[in-house]
């Protein structure tokens, strides 16, 4: 769930500035090769101040983690595809939305938690529940609409509005790990394409595909 990022983190308290030194540098190489030492760097607050707001790496990664949930929240909030009236259209406005802000370099539209997740599922299960806590719960936003759609359509099958929502992410995350294996944000929006017309073809909306 990307949202804007900054090379610097922003002059505020000590915290504030080491989680947005930590967005930036577990998206742009992983949470590994994020060093506590580059963090206070950027984050121009000494090893003290660190350990001070979070006692261990793994704990930083744990409050990034919540920390990324809670800007993408308020982000996703205010965004224009919940303005459709249609909940169809708000389902499909929400995928191109997604398609939209897939540009600049990959730690400015790929997603903290995903990447974070990825790395050390295995390794912290402290981080990877509050990854996990994050997409589940970014996912479960879009149930609402998904479900009105069936209800409007009368669509039945062997699937859920929520397990429909999660699949959304599946492809999302899945996209951002194709667009960094082959270089190519590209990669990534033909995958939200690719989203597009599934989801058009469970309820039986046509695609108008651009010549």
């Amino acid at each position: 769930m990307p949202r804007p990022s900054k090379q610097s983190p922003e002059r505020g308290d000590a915290r504030t500035r080491l989680l947005e030194a930590a967005q930036h540098s577990i998206r742009a190489k992983g949470f590994a090769a994020t060093s506590v030492d580059e963090l206070c760097r950027l984050a121009e607050v000494t090893k003290g101040a660190f350990f001070h707001q979070f006692g261990s790496k793994e704990a930083l990664g744990v409050a990034a983690a919540e920390y990324w949930e809670s800007g993408t929240t308020a982000f996703f909030e205010v965004a224009p595809y919940h303005l459709p009236a249609d909940p169809l259209d708000r389902v499909l406005a929400y995928v191109a939305f997604r398609k939209s802000i897939i540009e600049g370099d990959f730690a400015e539209f790929t997603c903290l938690v995903g990447t974070l997740v990825q790395e050390v599922h295995a390794a912290s299960p402290a981080i990877r529940d509050a990854c996990g806590s994050s997409i589940f719960g970014h996912a479960a936003t879009l149930e609402s609409d998904i479900r009105a759609a069936m209800e409007a359509r009368g669509i039945r099958g062997d699937w859920t509005a929520e397990s429909l929502a999660r699949h959304t992410q599946a492809v999302i995350q899945g996209a951002f790990v194709l667009a960094k294996a082959g270089n190519d944000p590209g990669l990534a929006r033909e995958s939200l394409d690719h989203l597009d017309r599934y989801i058009r073809q469970l309820f039986g909306q046509p695609r108008e595909e651009t010549p």
